[in-house]
């Protein structure tokens, strides 16, 4: 016990010197001074530039500005740590060529997501589909976009994959054609039906009348008739005109006598059957 006290002792009168007690206090100062000033610095950049550029630029310019300020901080740091810059250098120089092979997909994201930026193909705010995920772009960075689905769930995909991938932009425009598939009888009378659609079109006070709607016979089937009825109606409106036209439908057709078919699916006894020895 003396012996571990005796070494604690000389420990500390070799290493905690007045000269370490002042290098680490100019440590300290320089984080506790740097961070909150490059946090200011950030938040003075974003002003300044605001509605100057677009939203993800913004955010990528003010990104910039704060990891080149982590940068300036954390060489500064170590140079009064004592660190020589110059053999940091050439020590990342010799484990840059294994770094550069281990992340060859995120640079091919970087490039992507400059690629992305610079064409411009949605915005932050977007409702965008991508593959089976469909929802609001929250961010755009230069490895990833960050998307916010309709049911609320997070999803992050690399840049490279939207470069490759087909987008849809849903909100790029301020209107939108809310398309409905229908089916009736063959026994109905079709002109009868279209009129019965273009009036309920008409009569819809979320539809607009310019473009006007469309009505068009798609195909002869197995159990009906196939129509399209295309409505045109504000970009925010398309969910509460779907509402109303599929109720409007459904009571403009029974009073109407026009059926709509549906797929009758038999299922016979013999594949209820349990196998035969």
């Amino acid at each position: 016990m003396l012996s571990a006290i005796i070494d604690l002792q000389g420990f500390a009168a070799e290493y905690i010197t007045p000269e370490t007690m002042y290098q680490g206090l100019r440590v300290a100062l320089i984080v506790l001074i740097g961070i909150p000033l490059l946090k200011i610095m950030t938040k003075v950049t974003g002003k300044v530039i605001r509605n100057k550029f677009s939203t993800q630029s913004e955010m990528l310019i003010k990104r910039s500005v704060y990891y080149l300020g982590v940068i300036i901080i954390l060489i500064t740091v170590l140079n009064e740590l004592g660190f020589k810059i110059s053999a940091l250098l050439g020590a990342a120089g010799i484990f840059g060529i294994a770094i550069g092979f281990a992340s060859q997909t995120s640079v091919s994201n970087i490039i992507s997501g400059i690629f992305l930026i610079s064409e411009k193909p949605f915005l932050i705010g977007d409702i965008i589909q991508i593959g089976n995920t469909t929802g609001t772009v929250i961010s755009i960075d230069l490895l990833s976009i960050k998307v916010r689905t309709i049911d609320n769930r997070f999803v992050r995909i690399p840049n490279e994959n939207m470069i490759k991938t087909e987008i849809t932009n849903i909100t790029r425009y301020p209107t939108r054609r809310l398309n409905l598939n229908l089916t009736v009888s063959y026994k109905d009378d079709l002109a009868k039906v279209m009129h019965i659609l273009y009036e309920i079109a008409s009569r819809e006070p979320l539809a607009l009348k310019d473009p006007e709607p469309v009505v068009q016979i798609e195909q002869y089937a197995v159990t009906g008739i196939n129509l399209l009825f295309g409505v045109w109606c504000a970009q925010n409106d398309i969910y509460a005109l779907k509402n109303a036209l599929m109720l409007k439908i459904k009571t403009s057709f029974e009073q109407a006598g026009i059926g709509i078919p549906y797929t009758y699916i038999a299922v016979t006894t013999d594949c209820l059957k349990e196998p035969t020895a």
